[in-house]
C-alpha cells in the first residue's frame, strides 16, 4: 500500500493544533443545540428522556419544548482552519451534575457561557466557575424565537460582569452565529495568553 506524496516542497502539513472549549451555561439554555450546530461530526451527546422525578426540579423555561437532558456532556469538533481544530465539551446544566465541571475543565482555553435572558439566575454558577478558575469566557445570549428578553447591558448588570468580559446576542441553531460566537472565545483566550506572558 502506498504512502500519499508529501506536499509541493517536500514538507509534511502540519496536524492543527487542538484547541478545548467549553460550552456551559443553565439547564435548557441551548448547550447541546450549540454544540450540534457547529459540531463537523456527528456530536456525541449524553441525552436522556426528562421522566417526572425531575418536575419542579428541572425547569427549562415557559417557551422551551424540551424533553431530554444532558447527564454528562456533549462532545463535537469543528476545524477552524488548517491549523487550529477546536473541541467543544458541553457540560451538564443541573447543578447536581456540577461535581463533572472540574474534570471537563481541565485543559481547556475558553469558555462559552451560553444564557437565557429569561432565566439569569441559571447562569450565575457559570460564570462564577469561570471567574474561580481564572478561564477566560464570553458570555452569550441565546436568542430564542430571534429576541432576547433584557438588552445586553441590563445583562450585563445583572450578572455582575466586568467590561473585560465579551458579552453578545447568538443563535445556538445557527451554524455561523455559534461559529462567531466561538471566535469571541478564542480572541478573548489569546488576548489573555498575550497579558499573561507580558507579566
Amino acid at each position: 500500500m502506498g504512502t500519499a506524496a508529501p506536499p509541493a516542497g517536500g514538507h509534511r502539513a502540519s496536524p492543527p493544533i487542538p484547541v478545548k472549549i467549553i460550552i456551559a451555561g443553565g439547564f435548557g439554555v441551548g448547550k447541546t443545540t450549540t454544540v450540534g450546530a457547529i459540531s463537523e461530526i456527528d456530536p456525541l451527546t449524553t441525552e436522556a428522556e426528562m421522566t417526572s422525578a425531575g418536575i419542579g426540579v428541572d425547569d427549562p423555561g415557559s417557551r422551551s419544548a424540551k424533553t431530554t437532558t444532558t447527564v454528562a456532556m456533549d462532545f463535537g469538533c469543528v476545524t477552524i482552519d488548517h491549523s487550529l481544530k477546536l473541541y467543544l465539551f458541553g457540560t451538564p446544566g443541573q447543578a447536581r451534575f456540577g461535581f463533572m465541571w472540574d474534570d471537563l475543565v481541565r485543559g481547556a482555553l475558553g469558555a462559552l457561557v451560553v444564557v437565557d435572558s429569561s432565566r439569569l439566575d441559571d447562569c450565575y454558577p457559570a460564570v462564577d466557575y469561570f471567574e474561580r478558575a481564572r478561564l477566560p469566557f464570553v458570555v452569550a445570549v441565546n436568542a430564542f424565537d430571534g429576541r432576547v428578553a433584557h438588552d445586553l447591558e441590563q445583562v450585563r448588570w445583572a450578572l455582575a460582569i466586568g467590561r473585560h468580559v465579551p458579552l453578545l446576542t447568538f443563535d445556538a441553531r445557527d451554524r455561523l452565529s455559534v461559529r462567531d460566537a466561538l471566535l469571541v472565545v478564542l480572541d478573548r483566550a489569546l488576548d489573555r495568553a498575550v497579558q499573561e506572558g507580558k507579566s
